[in-house]
């Protein structure tokens, strides 16, 4: 493929698990950098993935880069594994298990029940482990020095909430939502409406508006097509 960055591209990327989304964008502007020779390219990525979450991640160069807040607008699908009977402060494994909760009594109806009512619009608290801005810094700035910061609730949309697997304490899961949505936060819901706790364990975006994980570049196929420039 045939690639015209300054005049604008739209890539499909498949971002793996640990890597930030700045650095699949490095990785690309680096690429393109040394490979094209093109010193100075505009390039960025609508809409970021937490390191411990997989999956797809839109990057937009030239002119294209215009259209990221568009983008940032679309709904988005992913699916993950919620483990029951545990929380962490991050609600994810970003931090480790602090309190551990009985859930040997939920059953496969307690679930599908909490689902059900965690389906729709309503107002979502977000983590403050987030890149949510709070007076200027990230959230997750005050999260990681200790220092105390009010989050407020944000208005979201969860359209599709479906169980795929049960092998509790794990949910396995798929869940469409609107833009702003935290699926860690989420992950907290489900087991505060099971009155346990619960955390985040795996998560992969597949969907972002029309565009699908299936259709994206892993990353070592992302430098051959542009080593072929």
């Amino acid at each position: 493929m045939n690639f015209n960055f300054e005049q604008g591209e739209i890539l499909l990327v498949n971002k793996p698990y640990k890597w930030t989304s700045f650095d699949v964008v490095n990785l690309v502007r680096n690429y393109i950098r040394k490979q094209l020779g093109i010193k100075k390219i505009k390039i960025g990525h609508s809409g970021t993935l937490d390191p411990l979450a997989s999956g797809l991640l839109i990057l937009c160069t030239g002119r294209m880069t215009k259209r990221i807040e568009e983008f940032k607008e679309f709904d988005k699908e992913y699916t993950g594994t919620i483990v029951l009977g545990a929380t962490t402060a991050s609600f994810d494994l970003e931090k480790e298990i602090d309190y551990n909760y009985p859930w040997e009594h939920i059953t496969k109806d307690d679930i599908l029940s909490a689902v059900a009512k965690l389906t729709g619009s309503y107002d979502q608290l977000p983590p403050v482990f987030s890149a949510k801005k709070i007076k200027g810094k990230r959230a997750y700035d005050y999260a990681r020095k200790n220092q105390e910061v009010v989050m407020q609730p944000k208005r979201i949309t969860i359209s599709a909430f479906e169980v795929q697997e049960l092998n509790l304490p794990q949910v396995h899961f798929r869940v469409s939502c609107s833009k702003g949505t935290y699926i860690r936060a989420l992950a907290r819901d489900l087991g505060l409406a099971l009155n346990t706790g619960a955390h985040l364990s795996a998560l992969c975006r597949t969907r972002i508006g029309p565009y699908h994980l299936r259709d994206a570049y892993d990353i070592e196929d992302m430098k051959l097509a542009l080593k072929e420039q």
